[in-house]
C-alpha cells in the first residue's frame, strides 16, 4: 500500500487544471494520522483535507462551528441541510466536534484523477453551501 504522500503527487497541477488553473497548493500535515492540507487560490479559508484508511480516502471541508449558526435559525438550518444534501454531487454535510464539515470518500484504490475531481467538486460545494446557508450563520 502507498503512502497517502506518495498517492497524492502531482494532485496539485491535477486540481489546478480542473479549476481553471487556480493555485493549488498541497502540505503534509504532521501527526500519527496521515493528512494532506489542500490549499486553492482565492478559496483559502476553506482547505480541503485528504486523509486515507485501509478502506477509503476521505476528503473534507470544514465550513462552520455550532457557535456560529443563529441560535432560532438552528433546527431550520439543519432541516435546510438534510433537504440539500441529495443535491450536493459527491459531497455530504456532516460534523466532526462541533463543526459542520462537507466531505466526499472515496475507494482507497481511486486514481490520482478521480481524487482531483472529488477535491474540485468538494471545493465548488463548499462555496455554495456557505452562500446557501449564511442567512442561518453569525
Amino acid at each position: 500500500m502507498q503512502t497517502l504522500q506518495k498517492r497524492l503527487e502531482g494532485l496539485d497541477v491535477l486540481i489546478g487544471a480542473r479549476l481553471s488553473g487556480a493555485p493549488v497548493s498541497l502540505q503534509p500535515i504532521p501527526g500519527t494520522i496521515p493528512v494532506a492540507q489542500v490549499v486553492i487560490g482565492g478559496r483559502e479559508e476553506l482547505p480541503i483535507f485528504i486523509t486515507a484508511s485501509d478502506a477509503q480516502i476521505l476528503c473534507i471541508c470544514y465550513l462552520w462551528h455550532d457557535t456560529e449558526i443563529v441560535p432560532e435559525k438552528r433546527l431550520e438550518l439543519l432541516e435546510t441541510m438534510l433537504d440539500l444534501n441529495p443535491a450536493i454531487p459527491l459531497s455530504s454535510f456532516g460534523r466532526v466536534e462541533g463543526r459542520h464539515v462537507l466531505f466526499g470518500a472515496l475507494s482507497r484504490d481511486a486514481r490520482a484523477e478521480d481524487i482531483a475531481d472529488d477535491v474540485a467538486t468538494l471545493s465548488d460545494n463548499a462555496l455554495d453551501a456557505l452562500e446557501a446557508l449564511s442567512p442561518y450563520l453569525l
